[in-house]
């Protein structure tokens, strides 16, 4: 087999490499999972290697480098930067992780599937999961399921701030009862919203507008019109606001092409005719979407806000830089409203979520690549529309059914990213870096001046660039798979056993700088020593030294001050123990769980008149699942009336009851 052969397969490797990343992800909760992303990684690694075969391959390489790549490359090398200079190492690793597999793919896609033939592949694949995954979303939509392929899985959800002091792995809390909304194979309907209104356009676009057969136009207005009705079993008043956007504006560049312009009004009628049937006798979509237009539904009562808020006061932190990657949420609970007693896990808006954790620099870079590419498809348009066939009409085109489509789905996942956090939801931003390469590959019907030819030099290079990334992927791949088995077999385990104390130290020893891993060791210690025995004292400094790590992996989480001091006051070591239930409260200082543990603190020392205000105030905070605070109030309450009738009695010369 000659090179020039070796070079195809090595292409359309990558092809089905990509295809098999762009259909793992949404099929598997959006890959927001440990092990779905690990196969993605593996997956671009694959990719990588191919890419790097294919410069020696090919006899004269040569690079597509739009305008746009300077900006990915700049902002790569920040995230790195950042990610040296971060306080929670952990956290920042796994961030600047999924940054290295998007760029890669970025430029792999960009300089290997340009082909018309490729995205045509790319396109229809897209479009057809897309329509297999709102069929599963309208069935849930009927049968009112909450289930996600075996698991359940709520429409909205969270993680507890309880459930982290309780139980490493984190919780999830389902907290829209009141209207039920499809989310097809992602957890949230909101992230489902994002996938499907990203391919919408897309499949308008090839179905009015491309020279496919007329059999695969049927095939795909049929999976656009289902596509449509996945995005109403949402319920996602996001989704909603960015479809219609999308559509006003696929419609109104329609309706200026004339060849282009009796098919989108028929279809534009045949939309506004299922709507108009569909949407008054939709129960589900009344209750969600009627108080909003009524002006009923007052943004001021959205918990959205308040994490705007929080949002807006950690940036302030660190205005240039960013407070790093990933750190919101760790950072999230020292501005916690007392409305909010869920953990965050991101602001509910892509942007802010990019000011506060990247600051002014990075947002502004991200910033550059969307005005980059934007610039590139005003520059590609007119290179795309179609030649004219006889006397000035257009004749149809895939390229602009693609440029179309693809702009208008980053249009669409760009307006519900004020609302939602789509981008970090990994199969959502890799579908969206996907679309974002291909546009930009676009660029080359527009001029020749982007392509690049590598020399024996560039070879080198790329080669070196592409084997240190290979690298650096692989062994944070295995590291992290290898700590994802052993916490895997702790969660199995029975809880604050020492079996799973075990297997946490296991995983531990292979990621020593996960704060949350440490603590969960230090938790099962605690507990054990809480129950007694001869050996509570060693016990007790185990879970003390572990807890100590924790702080100082990751100085911004609180919990570890608490175990911390519990484990001082528990080996009679109390005037050592303040300082800590002290620094608690100063990183959580409307956290109820936090209140409980201080009060609990106060109990030890016998203060009953201390710790009554602090189980009041966590009661304040969180007076639903909260029974730790509600029986030690109880308890407090008993205590000081039976002191206080003690010292009247003792007043009054009578015997104490």
């Amino acid at each position: 087999m000659n090179r020039e052969a070796l070079d195809r397969w090595c292409e359309r490797g990558i092809l089905a490499l990509v295809l098999a990343i762009l259909v793992l992800g949404p099929l598997s909760a959006g890959a927001v999972r440990t092990l779905p992303f690990l196969i993605i990684q593996g997956l671009t690694l694959g990719v990588m290697l191919l890419w790097g075969a294919r410069f020696w391959l090919n006899p004269r390489p040569q690079l597509l480098w739009p305008p746009i790549c300077w900006v990915v490359v700049a902002f790569t090398v920040y995230a790195v930067v950042r990610y040296l200079n971060a306080d929670i190492e952990y956290v920042a690793r796994q961030e600047l992780t999924r940054i290295l597999v998007y760029a890669f793919l970025f430029f792999a896609i960009l300089n290997n599937l340009h082909r018309q033939e490729a995205t045509q592949i790319i396109s229809c694949t897209l479009v057809f999961l897309a329509l297999a995954i709102s069929g599963y979303a309208i069935f849930q939509f009927l049968t009112h399921s909450k289930r996600v392929w075996h698991f359940y899985a709520p429409q909205d959800f969270t993680v507890t701030e309880a459930s982290l002091p309780g139980n490493y792995l984190g919780g999830f809390l389902d907290y829209a009862q009141h209207d039920f909304g499809a989310s097809g194979t992602y957890i949230s309907r909101n992230h489902l919203g994002g996938f499907l209104e990203m391919l919408l356009p897309l499949g308008l676009a090839y179905t009015l507008t491309s020279r496919l057969k007329a059999v695969s136009k049927v095939f795909l207005g049929y999976a656009s019109l289902v596509i449509l009705a996945g995005i109403a079993a949402t319920i996602s008043r996001g989704t909603y606001v960015s479809t219609v956007i999308a559509l006003l504006l696929f419609f109104g560049v329609l309706l200026f092409h004339r060849t282009y312009r009796l098919p989108s009004l028929a279809l534009l009628v045949v939309l506004l005719g299922a709507g108009a049937y569909y949407l008054p006798g939709s129960f589900p979509i009344q209750a969600r979407v009627k108080p909003m237009l009524a002006g009923e539904g007052r943004i001021e009562a959205d918990s959205r806000v308040l994490l705007w808020q929080a949002a807006l006061r950690i940036w302030q932190e660190n205005p240039w830089w960013g407070v790093g990657p990933a750190h919101y949420d760790s950072r999230f609970r020292q501005f916690r409203p007392a409305e909010i007693q869920l953990r965050a896990g991101w602001a509910h808006n892509d942007y802010l979520n990019a000011l506060a954790e990247w600051g002014v620099v990075g947002t502004g870079l991200v910033a550059s690549a969307w005005v980059l590419l934007g610039f590139g498809v005003f520059k590609t348009w007119p290179f795309v529309r179609g030649k004219p066939k006889g006397l000035g009409e257009e004749r149809n085109s895939n390229r602009f059914a693609f440029v179309l489509g693809a702009s208008l789905g980053l249009a669409a996942i760009l307006a519900h990213s004020v609302v939602d956090f789509n981008m970090h939801i990994p199969a959502n931003a890799i579908l969206a870096i996907v679309l974002m390469a291909l546009l930009s590959s676009h660029l080359r019907f527009a001029t020749q001046g982007y392509w690049v030819t590598v020399q024996n030099w560039g070879r080198a290079f790329a080669s070196v660039v592409v084997l240190a990334g290979v690298a650096y992927l692989g062994y944070q791949g295995w590291r992290r798979g290898a700590e994802y088995v052993w916490l895997q077999r702790a969660a199995g385990a029975p809880s604050f056993s020492s079996a799973q104390a075990d297997f946490l130290k296991n995983a531990f020893a292979v990621e020593p700088r996960n704060a949350e891993t440490a603590y969960a060791i230090g938790e099962a210690y605690r507990f054990q020593s809480s129950e007694g025995g001869e050996n509570y004292q060693e016990l007790a400094k185990q879970a003390m030294e572990r807890f100590g790590r924790s702080i100082k992996l990751n100085p911004w989480g609180g919990y570890g001050y608490l175990g911390y001091g519990w484990c001082l006051d528990w080996l009679g070591r109390t005037a050592e123990s303040p300082p800590y239930f002290d620094r608690a409260a100063q990183l959580d200082p409307s956290g109820y769980v936090a209140a409980v543990h201080i009060g609990m603190h106060y109990v030890e020392l016998g203060d009953f008149a201390a710790a009554k205000p602090w189980f009041e105030r966590s009661l304040h905070l969180e007076g639903q699942d909260n029974p730790t605070a509600l029986t030690y109030l109880k308890i407090a309450n008993n205590r000081m009336l039976e002191a206080a009738t003690n010292e009247i009695s003792a007043k009054l010369g009578l015997p104490s009851p």
